[in-house]
């Protein structure tokens, strides 16, 4: 597959949040640099006009170049470093050794899936779990990508998880990390909406501010008495909207947590 590379010229302080966008739009990969952010798409997704549009309000312009399918893999391994969230748990890869002093250790090969915990967004959910209880729980990873949410979730107790995701590619990628870290309690699924049936007393949802405002109502609904939510793919701007749509669906926000414009809210549902 050949790919379409985008260099924007972009401060850092504008780069996340044209990561979000412009991970709406099918792009892939992003590499940020002080000055430039590059966003790499499948050359077949790629939309000019639609790429203009959205960089027109920002006043920014872009240089496009085509190249050739390489190893994406061998790409992300020259410059992947372990993550690592306190004595809680790091995130590594296979060519890494172990992390001494750190309670949960995960084994994630990303490939074309997000969620390394490189990711301000998938760093805030990690850290924020350490919060919860989820020992004999039941757990929905909504948007799984490598599924480290879901693995991570496992360790910490959960009774049964359930991981699902729209994508083909994250879906292989996370059943290869599952069976990588030797989980046995995580049921993954292809999925793009929340399931019909059943209850959760956790909810875990890094994906973005369009699906949650779509999907919170659903999620409520399947959310067990006493039960938490985690959201983040969300940026600080989209407080506002997501703290409105969560008072109509009566989850009242209790916890907001941020990093680098980046925020991750925690919802409770209290009794019927």
């Amino acid at each position: 597959m050949n790919y379409i590379q985008i260099s924007i010229s972009s401060p850092e302080i504008e780069q996340e949040m044209l990561i979000a966008l412009l991970s709406e739009w099918g792009y892939e990969g992003f590499e940020q640099e002080e000055r430039f952010l590059q966003a790499f798409i499948p050359e077949e997704s790629f939309d000019k006009a639609a790429l203009e549009a959205l960089l027109q309000p920002f006043g920014l312009g872009y240089v496009a170049g085509r190249i050739e399918e390489k190893n994406w893999n061998e790409e992300w391994e020259k410059n992947f470093e372990p993550v690592v969230v306190g004595a809680f748990c790091a995130v590594r890869a296979f060519f890494h050794a172990p992390l001494p002093g750190v309670q949960y250790d995960l084994l994630i090969t990303p490939k074309m899936s997000f969620g390394t915990g490189h990711h301000a967004t998938t760093y805030l959910m990690l850290s924020t779990m350490q919060t919860l209880d989820f020992a004999g729980k039941s757990v929905l990873d909504f948007g799984t990508g490598t599924g480290v949410l879901a693995i991570l979730a496992e360790k910490l107790g959960a009774r049964d998880v359930l991981a699902i995701d729209c994508d083909d590619w994250s879906i292989e990628n996370a059943r290869e990390n599952i069976a990588e870290n030797h989980c046995t309690a995580i049921r993954l699924e292809k999925a793009e909406k929340i399931p019909a049936e059943g209850f959760f007393d956790v909810i875990l949802a890094n994906i973005n501010r369009n699906i949650i405002l779509r999907e919170l109502d659903q999620m409520g609904q399947h959310l067990a008495d006493g039960g938490v939510i985690l959201l983040s793919g969300l940026l600080e701007n989209d407080y506002e909207a997501i703290e409105k749509k969560a008072f109509q669906t009566q989850l009242p926000i209790s916890e907001r947590m941020t990093k680098n414009n980046w925020i991750c809210l925690r919802l409770a549902k209290g009794p019927r």
